[in-house]
């Protein structure tokens, strides 16, 4: 068995209720990394509050995270291999299974870890809950976990035929219907020195657990294409995507559970596209719960030396908030709010439609004046407003120490 341990349990954050509303059963949580160590807070949506309860320490540093349709397991991916394309690669990598416990939160080891061959970069769950897919970065590729009856992790299916894995993989997910799996392949961007590496999307005809037929959708063989995450509209056949590396959102539609290969509508995710600025990044990608708004993280955090320190060269750092086009599908920006931090590599959407919280890796210094400042890691949490924009409420400010925060979620609680 892989070692873990949980750490011992937070203190009740004050909060003036009265022992009635405390002994209340929690209905939310939110769960965040820091490195190996998985944190579990509780969500108050009535007043948009983060409580920290407890936390359970992995083998190795969270990737991403996933929870099983019952919700009383939480399925995560760790690695020792950082999270960089000039890093070396770790000998360390598994996938694990937690159990939710249905009164508070709290997790707990369910069985024992499965090795990896290398870095996971992203985890899904098929919406039957028998399989677990996996995306690797590198090399890219993708693999199917299977899911024993007593929701412990299982070991690889073994696929019939060869796969193309395209190239650095970093999202493999199943469409609504369970007959389609899908893994987006990033590319890499050209540089002085290193010619440009092809984007796609990878589709597959997907059967409990077994990829097949193969296709690739690679908009002028991949060049200038460099998607990231999609997700999909609640009761329409659309598909959005994020586009990492052209900062763009688009739109693909699903026909006869087949996904068409045009995209239908390319719109840019910065609120000033031709700015002259570092490296921008279009990151994670939700469609609110309603399937009227859609939200996409842009990201950057290049840095420049100025007397012998790194700092923030600039950039947006924002959530940038569409309207969907109900007729059309079509994104139209409405509004784009500043992250109240550096690098907010992930996002989630409460089930309900009415909180937002997005996390930030790590502490950066920035300008702030003639001097500078350190802006810390931490959870920025917003109110999500009636039509759709963002309003925000409080940031959580995390020391992170040597270590990075890498991925968050919030999830309802099982039924006891």
């Amino acid at each position: 068995m892989i070692g873990m341990t949980a750490s011992a349990a937070f203190p009740f954050a004050a909060d003036n209720g009265c022992a009635r509303e405390a002994a209340k059963k929690p209905a939310l949580a939110l769960y965040a990394n820091i490195g190996p160590e998985l944190i579990h807070y509780e969500v108050d949506l009535e007043r948009l509050t983060l409580t920290k309860k407890d936390a359970i320490t992995l083998v190795d540093n969270v990737q991403y995270a996933w929870p099983h349709p019952s919700k009383r397991y939480l399925y995560v991916a760790t690695s020792n291999t950082a999270p960089s394309n000039k890093a070396t690669p770790g000998d360390s990598h598994h996938l694990v299974a937690l159990r939710v416990d249905p009164l508070t939160g709290a997790l707990s080891l369910h069985g024992d870890a499965v090795s990896l061959p290398t870095r996971p970069i992203h985890i899904s769950v098929d919406r039957v809950g028998e399989n677990i897919l996996v995306a690797f970065n590198k090399p890219s590729a993708i693999r199917v976990y299977g899911i024993h009856p007593n929701f412990t992790v299982g070991q690889e299916i073994v696929q019939k035929s060869p796969i193309d894995g395209g190239i650095y993989a970093h999202q493999a997910r199943v469409t609504p219907d369970d007959r389609s799996a899908i893994l987006i392949t990033r590319g890499n961007e050209g540089t002085p020195t290193h010619t440009e590496e092809p984007g796609a999307l990878k589709i597959f005809d997907y059967h409990r657990g077994i990829l097949s037929h193969e296709i690739s959708i690679a908009p002028d063989y991949g060049r200038n294409f460099g998607p990231r995450h999609l997700d999909f509209h609640p009761t329409r056949p659309w598909i959005f995507l994020s586009i990492e590396t052209q900062n763009q959102v688009c739109l693909l539609r699903m026909n006869n559970g087949k996904i068409e290969p045009d995209f239908l509508f390319r719109t840019a995710t910065l609120a000033t596209p031709d700015k002259d600025r570092a490296r921008q990044a279009a990151g994670a990608i939700h469609v609110h719960p309603n399937g009227r708004y859609l939200y996409v993280a842009n990201r950057a955090e290049q840095t420049e030396e100025i007397e012998g320190q790194k700092v923030f060269k600039g950039g947006e750092n924002s959530i940038a908030v569409f309207a969907i086009d109900q007729s059309s599908g079509k994104p139209v920006p409405i509004q784009h709010v500043d992250s109240q931090g550096i690098h907010p590599r992930t996002f989630h959407i409460d089930p309900s439609g009415r909180m937002l919280v997005a996390e930030h890796n790590a502490p950066e210094t920035v300008r702030d004046g003639g001097s500078f400042k350190i802006v810390q890691a931490g959870l920025s949490v917003f109110k999500i407003l009636d039509d759709g924009r963002l309003e925000f409420v409080r940031k959580y400010d995390i020391d992170v120490g040597n270590n990075t925060m890498f991925w968050c979620g919030m999830s309802n609680l099982p039924s006891a």
